[in-house]
């Protein structure tokens, strides 16, 4: 074991030490709506609404005091209480409040409320209204254990909760066989991850005697490994347990299997995992875990490698998709894979990484409400092939999507267009290969989301009888439009700022950033336009049949199905373990049961048989004494002779 001195961060004072109300708040009034059931039904939601709100109310103030201090002063830990004491493990309970988990804590909690505000319109007909609110609290106060966590085992904590609540949420019309299939299959392929992420934090337990993050960064040293004292074995083994994990939680290949099915939820629900919530964990883990990447090749280009193939998988199916939020999902998971991308490449990519991550959420949660919103107008309908011409009759729906629409392009001043392309330039530096990989989605990505555009809002209507599509109210408008103006601006906001402020936490980012794109910048804009030209051209220039056509490419074929995904699963993992578990029944029926049965049928035989000499009679009883009486003696007798 590593035995070290660590630096902690500063001690918590003033508004700090009650960080913890930040998680606490959301966290009781789930409980108290769960709890006091019908009671609260009629105000149950602008509760849940309000203590959202109070935890990014208390988020902004601890970043504007953050923005106060002096750099070394911004990183907080807040000592809560101790939790286990082992030996020589003593792991406390606290929360790291630096320039990393403030950023994701103002992300959960002010993209949250907005997404639960927006519910108080989507889910007013819905008569367990109250029940999802309780249950987006508690996926807002899990999310914030995660990210706020000072070390893993508390962190971990945080990703269970999430994994609960995915769950709950995903699942949460669970009268629909469809939903109840979709959470069980996210439930159960994040628990691969999560036998990732215990691993991990097993093993750092037995190497450096603690899972706090100032501890394990201070063990995992190019220092360490040189002298001996840390096996680089270890090193790779934790880093790929941690993204193992991560790929569970993001969906990324090849645990990715879960992310469309779980567009059963409800469009909030979708909205607060793709863009403030679940698959954002991934990411933030890998990010958190700098110090043990940075000390293996082999974890880092694994990293690489996974989100390089993951926003191509994305994206390919993106193209294939004529259910609005399955676009979408297809979308996320190929933004991640971004993230992915610029995490593995190390100091170069920290920032980038969590730039896009953010502008991700603005954009990505203003598209999935504004399909929600689109939904809400076409009677639940989410076959596009059944919309056009809505951008008239729907105008802030329409306006607000097109600006996460040309955020997600890059088009230059929107938020993507900062953040993106720092990424595919970024992977360039790194790989020309990675970065030819990288050049290619943006491109597939303006395709795709063209697509949705034009076949939602624009052309002809292909409305199905009966649906009459109209504006949603403003308790669903309103949100969009705030999320719509931070998919222009969020990323001019933070282009020249976010590296100095995560150097702290992340480690130093040498790029140097310009408004004037470079030839990597010029060639994006070219591939992104040609997305957008080939995708009008498709699209925009003839009808869209009604019915998906039969006659495709096999690529098409492919992208409908998930890129066989749930097959390949089903070949590799499911049935193999499926014979394994019959035959595992089997020889409890036949060896193991019938082994057992017999030995019972042997002594019930015997015990029947010994049954007979009790008959009940005096005279018997004193015969058979008398009789074994006389053996004794006989016995004896001879013994004495012989």
């Amino acid at each position: 074991m590593i035995t070290l001195e660590t630096l902690a961060p500063v001690a918590a004072t003033g508004m700090f030490s009650f960080a913890w109300l930040m998680i606490a708040v959301p966290a009781v009034v789930a409980a108290i709506l769960l709890l006091l059931g019908s009671i609260l039904d009629r105000v149950g939601h602008w509760i849940a609404v309000a203590a959202v709100l109070f935890s990014f109310a208390v988020a902004v103030c601890l970043f504007t005091q953050q923005l106060l201090s002096a750099p070394d002063q911004r990183a907080v830990g807040v000592a809560l209480f101790d939790w286990i004491s082992i030996g020589a493990w003593k792991i406390s309970v606290g929360l790291l409040v630096d320039q990393l988990s403030i950023l994701f804590a103002l992300l959960i909690t002010g993209v949250g409320a907005l997404i639960h505000i927006y519910s108080v319109g989507y889910m007013a007909h819905d008569y367990r209204r109250r029940r999802f609110f309780a249950y987006l609290n508690l996926f807002i106060a899990a999310m914030l254990i995660l990210v706020l966590a000072d070390n893993y085992l508390v962190l971990f904590v945080g990703w269970e909760g999430v994994g609960l609540a995915s769950y709950l949420l995903i699942g949460f019309w669970q009268h629909k066989p469809s939903a109840a299939a979709a959470a069980k299959k996210a439930f159960v392929m994040n628990r691969v991850g999560d036998l990732g992420m215990t691993m991990a934090i097993m093993a750092m337990l037995a190497l450096v005697g603690s899972s706090a993050f100032t501890a394990v960064n201070a063990a995992f040293t190019a220092e360490n490994v040189a002298a001996g004292l840390l096996d680089p074995f270890w090193v790779t083994t934790i880093g790929l347990l941690l993204l193992l994990g991560a790929c569970g939680k993001s969906a990324q290949v090849p645990l990715q299997a879960w992310l469309l099915d779980a567009m059963e939820g409800p469009t909030p629900v979708s909205a607060l995992i793709h863009a403030a919530t679940m698959v954002t964990a991934g990411v933030y883990l890998v990010v958190r875990s700098h110090a043990i990447f940075e000390l293996s090749e082999a974890a880092t280009t694994t990293v690489v490698v996974v989100g390089t193939v993951t926003l191509l998988v994305g994206a390919w199916i993106g193209t294939s998709k004529d259910d609005i939020k399955k676009v979408l999902a297809g979308s996320t998971m190929s933004q991640i894979g971004y993230m992915m991308l610029a995490a593995g490449i190390g100091p170069a990519g920290y920032a980038f990484a969590i730039f896009h991550l953010l502008t991700h959420g603005f954009f990505k949660a203003n598209m999935f409400l504004g399909a929600g919103s689109v939904m809400h107008a076409m009677d639940d309908d989410v076959n596009m092939r059944h919309y056009g011409a809505l951008a008239r009759l729907l105008p802030i729906t329409s306006i607000t999507f097109g600006m996460g629409y040309l955020a997600i392009i890059g088009f230059p001043g929107f938020a993507g267009y900062f953040s993106k392309d720092h990424i595919i330039e970024a992977a360039f530096e790194h790989n020309a290969v990675v970065g030819a990989a990288a050049l290619l989605g943006a491109g597939v990505t303006a395709f795709y989301m063209t697509r949705l555009m034009l076949m939602t809002f624009f052309g002809a209507k292909r409305w199905r009888e009966g649906v009459h599509p109209h504006e949603s109210p403003k308790t669903m408008t309103v949100p969009l439009i705030i999320l719509a103006a931070f998919s222009v601006i969020s990323g001019a906001m933070m282009n020249f700022w976010i590296q100095e402020w995560l150097e702290p936490a992340t480690g130093a980012h040498p790029h140097e950033l310009s408004l004037v794109p470079g030839p990597v910048g010029w060639a994006t804009l070219a591939i992104v336009a040609a997305g957008v030209g080939l995708s009008w051209w498709f699209f925009g220039t003839r009808p869209v049949p009604e019915v998906a056509p039969a006659a495709v490419s096999p690529l098409t074929i492919a992208g409908r199905n998930d890129l066989f995904g749930d097959a390949i699963n089903n070949t590799l993992v499911v049935q193999p373990t499926m014979v394994l578990a019959r035959g595992l029944v089997a020889n409890d029926d036949r060896i193991i049961d019938v082994g057992a049965d017999g030995l019972g049928a042997m002594f019930a035989g015997l015990s029947t048989q010994t049954r007979r000499l009790q008959t009940g009679q005096v005279r018997t009883y004193a015969l058979t004494m008398t009789v074994g009486a006389l053996l004794v003696g006989v016995v004896l007798i001879l013994s004495q002779l012989g």
